[in-house]
């Protein structure tokens, strides 16, 4: 059988296939189970297989290309435009293939093992701070309940919290006492494995060039670095431009224009809301430093300087929005150029400085 495209509406147990000719027509349609559709590329000539860029979407994508298939993997958000009528996985199916003919879906690329173990360790700690957030909010309520005010920060009220347990004559009932030392130890569990965690990040960090590109920039530290380089795999090829990229982080504004008229909102928050996360934490800390250095009358680059005058004609939390966003800019110039944050510096002050107006 000679077939050309293969949509695939990808599940954890039943596969549904829409194949389709030359002509983009549905000549077949198949529901496979996992392992039928593990054999079912082996003996057939296809070219294409279009995915949704969801569970498993990766995994299934590197298996093809080993077969010698080429995947595309579409943004599932963009796939639901193109349902007719009720949603079922053949009509999904279906989706994929008009969707897949639209030029201006741009297709997500394809992340390799390295990368998804990587962002998988960056899952991990998050999980363990959540879990260690909601622990320390457990004691303090604990607390609270019998009279007792735990001092604010972290490291602070735990301490405050074990000396209070530890205290024969505290207001805290022999009940309960058992277990919220339980509580305190899990918590100094969970803090010396995310400690082990960033320290095996910090070895990967040393290895990567891309990473030790984006550590030189200010505001972007080691989770920030390493998370972006397991997003991107260090290339920002298949970006358009420093707004494009900026742009996929959600940290641009959101339009609502109509004629004469354009209205622009507040920050879109669309793609990976841990890194604009992180993006955010890393402009805000920028911010903070360049207040203290400027009340310091120390001096101050043109990043920081450009972030101070923001914050003067708006307020801090659209400045540090905006200085994520230039941070987003920034870098994709430094992947893209494989240069430190100075030296691209330097060469865009020469640039500037070389460039003149041409004599009329």
């Amino acid at each position: 059988m000679n077939t050309t495209t293969v949509a695939v509406d990808l599940a954890k147990s039943v596969f549904q296939l829409a194949v389709a000719d030359t002509q983009w027509r549905v000549i077949e349609q198949h529901r496979l189970t996992r392992a039928q559709f593990e054999r079912w590329f082996t003996n057939r000539n296809v070219s294409l297989v279009i995915m949704e860029a969801c569970g498993s979407a990766h995994h299934w994508a590197r298996s093809l290309n080993a077969l010698g298939i080429e995947v595309k993997l579409l943004p599932a958000a963009y796939i639901r435009a193109y349902v007719k009528r009720n949603k079922t996985d053949a009509a999904d199916a279906c989706a994929l293939l008009e969707a897949a003919r639209c030029a201006d879906i741009r297709p997500v690329k394809i992340k390799s093992i390295e990368q998804q173990a990587l962002q998988g360790l960056h899952r991990t700690r998050s999980l363990w701070m959540g879990t260690r957030t909601s622990r320390i909010n457990a004691l303090r309520g604990f607390c609270r309940e019998f009279g007792i005010s735990v001092a604010t920060g972290s490291p602070n009220g735990i301490e405050q919290i074990s000396r209070v347990l530890a205290d024969p004559n505290t207001s805290v009932p022999h009940l309960i006492r058992g277990t919220m030392k339980l509580l305190i130890e899990e918590i100094h569990l969970l803090e010396a494995r995310v400690t082990q965690l960033e320290k095996e990040l910090t070895q990967l960090a040393k290895q990567s060039a891309a990473c030790t590109t984006l550590l030189s920039i200010p505001g972007i530290g080691l989770l920030t670095a390493t998370a972006m380089v397991a997003a991107t795999s260090g290339s920002v090829a298949h970006f358009k431009d420093a707004r494009h990229f900026a742009s996929w982080f959600g940290l641009t504004p959101k339009e609502y224009s109509s004629g004469n008229t354009r209205y622009l909102g507040h920050i879109s928050k669309r793609g990976d809301r841990y890194l604009r996360m992180l993006l955010t934490h890393g402009a805000r800390s920028v911010l903070r430093a360049a207040s203290v250095s400027f009340s310091a009358g120390r001096h101050l680059d043109d990043l920081r300087s450009w972030a101070l005058k923001v914050q003067g004609r708006t307020n801090h939390n659209k400045a540090a929005c905006a200085l994520a966003n230039k941070l987003a800019r920034i870098c994709y110039a430094t992947l893209r150029d494989g240069e430190d944050y100075g030296t691209v510096q330097r060469m865009n002050k020469k640039l500037e400085r070389t460039s003149y107006a041409m004599p009329a």
